[in-house]
């Protein structure tokens, strides 16, 4: 009997040594198990030829389950085979139309809806890459994303026609065939493709199509102003398009949830985390045109969510809404994003309930990331020895004042020490691989980071000072470059400068972003010198700012030196 209390003493002494000294170790292991089984599916993907791609983890959940919701909007609701089928009908109709081939990029100017996902995986079954256009931006912004990408063929939504019209001359000239998902088009130059997607055939389009695509080969492209100048077309690979997807079925999702899309698909974090990650689990989505804080709730309890995305705004926009007696009566049990603040995440969870925050970090070009999926609150993601050992990554000391790494006697990078903040770096290789920008191999080459450690190693400069502490968590510090954050999107200063440089009245002009207290990120500031003689006109200068800026880059705050 004795032996019989000295054992059960001694587990319940290490259960709470464990407990103590490695909180997390349990969560480490289960996470750490979900990695390496999809290292084992993601390795037999790749091994198969041709390679199983996203587009055919959906046809196998079509087979699997025709019948189950795939995309539910706006009181809608799209089975995986309905919208398998209705792929097919846009894939067909765009391809007799324009006459595309394996490896022609489209570019789609569209909003939150059903036919963006089932156009974009239409194009993807003729392996076709994408361009996904931000439909906030206008004229030469616009124009400048559509040629980075290399399309010939754009394809725009009916509610966005203006937006096409301004650029029509310039894409008339280039030879470009533009679509309207319209039943009619008057303007010369745009052709309606309607009357062709209800003419067209619904059945499967043959594998051959896209005999040729490989894990290397461009999936979509997605616009980021990243640090540096105008927006750039991140290649997103098949063989990445596959890894983001995963980041969702690691926070623990499952093929029975339900996941609740506010954010805009023509970023990483809608399309790839939320759509491709439903896709990879075989989960619903419901869909929203744009994010309503007051229709939050009523959505999730109406279709049973389970699952929502945010990013820090959204998080505080929920918290500013008065309170209800029914602000804990929903089903939502993890919340998937990033940017959230420290006090805003405190108060989400006090208000709202048991959600598990599930926070990160990743560029959506960068070949690092982190995932908090513990819910250390503040914290982007926690560092274990599986992480470094299949994302190899740094946080080199940086010179804020000179904007370069700091190097020693012998040219190397210095890694910071715990506790200090370091710009994260992460080396480009064979399995973390980073492909760089369509069309431009200068831009590309700017994110390098060469002879780092030892002479001839390249690493992703990220651009970001973050900080590790001793418990192996990882917190954001600041962005480095000519950038800032605002609504969830990446400004570019130079951009709006430019712009600003337009007006005669205006000879100098920078930009920059300030901190607003109770705001996340940073709001545009603009510093202006006026020639000699010439008087501000305020009233010229807001409209120009508004006809060529989207709302969320338009400076807030002017000062005239």
């Amino acid at each position: 009997m004795s032996t019989f209390y000295i054992l059960l003493a001694g587990s319940l002494l290490a259960a709470l040594l464990f407990r103590t000294f490695c909180p997390y170790l349990w969560r480490d292991l289960r996470v750490t198990l979900r990695m390496f089984g999809f290292g084992l599916k993601f390795s037999s993907y790749g091994r198969r030829k041709p390679p199983v791609t996203l587009v055919d983890v959906f046809l196998q959940k079509v087979q699997k389950w025709p019948d189950k919701p795939f995309v539910v909007f706006e009181g809608r609701v799209l089975t995986y085979s309905e919208l398998d089928r209705l792929s097919n009908k846009l894939g067909r109709a765009v391809q007799a139309r324009a006459g595309l081939r394996q490896g022609d990029c489209v570019a789609i100017l569209l909003g939150n809806q059903p036919l963006f996902v089932a156009l974009w995986l239409g194009l993807a079954k003729l392996g076709c890459p994408v361009a996904f256009l931000n439909y906030n931006i206008r004229g030469k912004s616009l124009l400048h994303c559509f040629q980075r990408s290399g399309a010939q063929v754009l394809i725009a939504g009916s509610d966005l026609r203006s937006s096409v019209e301004e650029v029509l001359p310039a894409l008339r000239e280039e030879n470009i065939t533009v679509f309207i998902l319209d039943d009619k088009c008057t303007t010369e130059g745009i052709e309606s493709l309607n009357d062709t997607i209800q003419a067209a055939s619904d059945q499967p389009l043959p594998l051959s199509l896209r005999s040729h695509v490989t894990f290397s080969t461009p999936f979509v492209y997605i616009y980021t102003s990243g640090t540096t100048g105008l927006p750039k077309a991140a290649i997103i690979t098949h063989s990445r398009g596959h890894r983001i997807a995963f980041f969702i079925a690691a926070c623990g999702l499952s093929s029975s949830d339900i996941i609740y899309i506010t954010l805009p698909l023509y970023h990483s974090a809608g399309s790839l985390i939320g759509i491709c990650g439903c896709i990879a689990l075989g989960a619903t989505v419901v869909l929203r045109r744009k994010f309503s804080a007051s229709q939050f709730w009523d959505d999730c309890r109406t279709y049973n969510v389970t699952v929502i995305q945010y990013i820090g705004e959204v998080l505080r926009y929920l918290c500013n809404v008065p309170k209800k007696s029914s602000d804990r009566d929903h089903q939502v049990k993890i919340a998937v994003g990033n940017g959230a603040r420290a006090d805003v995440w405190k108060e989400f969870l006090n208000r709202f309930g048991d959600i598990q925050v599930c926070e990160f970090y990743g560029a959506t070009e960068g070949n690092v990331g982190f995932m908090n999926y513990v819910g250390k609150i503040g914290a982007l993601g926690r560092v274990t020895f599986l992480t470094r050992k299949t994302m190899p990554f740094y946080l080199i000391k940086y010179d804020v004042e000179q904007e370069v790494p700091v190097r020693d006697a012998k040219g190397h990078c210095i890694e910071v020490a715990k506790g200090e903040a370091g710009l994260l770096i992460g080396k480009i290789t064979r399995t973390t691989p980073f492909a760089g920008y369509a069309g431009n191999a200068i831009l590309t080459e700017k994110k390098h980071l060469r002879d780092v450690f030892c002479k001839g190693d390249l690493y992703f400069n990220s651009g970001d000072l973050l900080k590790l502490d001793h418990d192996n968590f990882i917190y954001f510090q600041d962005r480095i470059g000519d950038t800032f954050r605002w609504k969830g999107e990446n400004v570019s200063t130079s951009e709006v400068a430019d712009v600003l440089l337009m007006l005669e009245f205006v000879k100098e002009a920078c930009v920059y972003g300030v901190a607003v207290p109770g705001h996340e990120g940073r709001i545009g500031m603009a510093a202006i010198q006026l020639p000699s003689g010439e008087d501000l006109d305020g009233a010229q200068l807001y409209e120009h700012v508004a006809a060529h800026l989207p709302n969320y880059a338009r400076p807030r705050f002017l000062r005239e030196q």
